[in-house]
């Protein structure tokens, strides 16, 4: 990108921050207003937490703005309100979110307007005197054309003072301009960003919550495996030794009954055989261990209920634990969009970031997926918890739907 594209992209940056900081200030009269008309029969108790829905809304616009700007990605926040009056006051309240608004509002007041206002002098004023000074002879003559303080009288005059101007306002603007837009949109970021002992807190919270639920999955899943053990298998190789046994006896007496029974033996053995079987493969799928994580997952989608096209980028090494998680998170997101979703096709990509593994899966279904009703979104997330991952999912109403799973790899 060429340095004058830059320079028009940081100056369009700051155009834009003049107007919508006189537009923020229209939020604190308001603001005021709503904290005073909580005596006006508790009108303010429903107003309140509105005004600040809205104003996360336009401090989520521009945060998009200075991510734009600077190349960073900006994750979204939670901008909905919550059902009852009583939980969004809760929020109001104890959300951090909403005091980082209104020290975003006052800091982008204060330092928006300046920024725009020298963005505006510095390109505008340049761009007038190449404008305007061709235009010198419009003017009467005892009221001439002013360019920096001097008349322009006529066409040397008007193409000196006029290119001059540009010129000053021009190499001003190229020094300021980008400098600002870079204070102005780091500062932005800045202030809607917890502060790293903020972080640390959440980050603590998260782990204590994720290991928690993994304890909790670790519990259950031993609790399964004990049973589809204790019930399945060693009840059946018990009847087997109990018919094995019988045999034994029965053997110099009765040929027929021992067949009989070593018949039923052998097939029970293999019913065993076959449940032991899928118990271990709850634990690790084999396909992983035979093809990879690769093959394992173009194996699960081959099999799903609606077409599912497969993307899968150079993943390098990739642990056992993050390639057993990602094969089933996968089969547990396919079978949620064969089953729920109403899609009539499927994507899957798998990808390399960093010290992270991607797994993008998205659909043409309905979307609104509900987590609160059993989609089987809350298993995927033990399983990213677990890991320390992330899940993003991206579902409105009427589709189309895409689940974002971030899983730490190592790098």
């Amino acid at each position: 990108m060429g340095r004058l594209t830059l320079l028009w992209r940081d100056a369009r940056y700051l155009l834009v921050c003049l107007p919508t900081a006189l537009a923020t200030l229209v939020f604190v009269p308001l603001l005021g207003v709503g904290v005073m008309s909580i005596g006006l029969g508790g009108l303010g108790f429903v107003l309140l937490p509105r005004m600040a829905a809205g104003l996360r809304r336009w401090t989520e616009w521009h945060r998009r703005r200075a991510g734009a700007l600077l190349g960073v990605p900006v994750p979204a926040r939670e901008m909905d309100l919550p059902q009852g009056v009583g939980a969004q006051w809760r929020r109001l309240i104890d959300d951090r979110e909403v005091r980082r608004d209104l020290l975003w509002m006052f800091r982008h007041i204060l330092i928006g307007l300046p920024a725009g206002l020298v963005a505006l002098a510095t390109v505008g004023g340049a761009a007038s005197g190449l404008i305007t000074t061709p235009l010198w002879w419009v003017f009467p003559a005892d009221d001439p054309l002013q360019v920096l303080g001097m008349p322009v009288t006529g066409w040397a005059s008007a193409i000196g003072l006029g290119g001059g101007q540009a010129v000053l306002l021009g190499a001003l603007g190229w020094w300021t301009v980008p400098r600002l837009a870079g204070t102005h949109a780091r500062g932005c970021l800045a202030a809607l960003e917890p502060s790293s002992k903020e972080r640390l807190a959440e980050r603590v919270g998260e782990l204590t919550e994720s290991r928690a639920g993994v304890l909790d999955a670790h519990g259950a899943e031993l609790r399964r495996i004990e049973r589809d053990l204790h019930d399945g298998a060693q009840a059946r190789l018990v009847a087997i030794a109990m018919r094995l046994g019988v045999a034994r006896e029965a053997l110099p007496e009765d040929a027929e009954l021992v067949a009989r029974l070593l018949k039923e033996a052998h097939e029970g053995t293999e019913a065993a055989m076959t449940e032991l079987r899928e118990v271990i493969r709850t634990m690790y799928p084999p396909v992983l261990a035979d093809r990879g994580l690769q093959g394992a997952v173009a194996a699960v989608t081959a099999h799903a209920g609606v077409p599912v096209e497969v993307v899968q980028d150079d993943l390098g090494r990739v642990p056992a634990a993050v390639e057993a998680a990602a094969y089933f998170i996968v089969a547990e997101t396919i079978t949620n969009v064969a089953r729920h979703s109403g899609a009539t096709r499927a994507a899957v990509r798998l990808s390399r970031r960093g010290g992270l593994l991607v797994i993008e899966v998205s659909d043409d279904g309905r979307g609104g997926i509900d987590e609160s009703r059993g989609t089987g979104v809350a298993g995927i997330r033990k399983r990213a918890a677990a890991l320390d991952g992330v899940v993003r999912i991206d579902s409105p109403p009427g589709g189309p739907t895409l689940i974002t799973v971030e899983l730490p790899c190592g790098s």
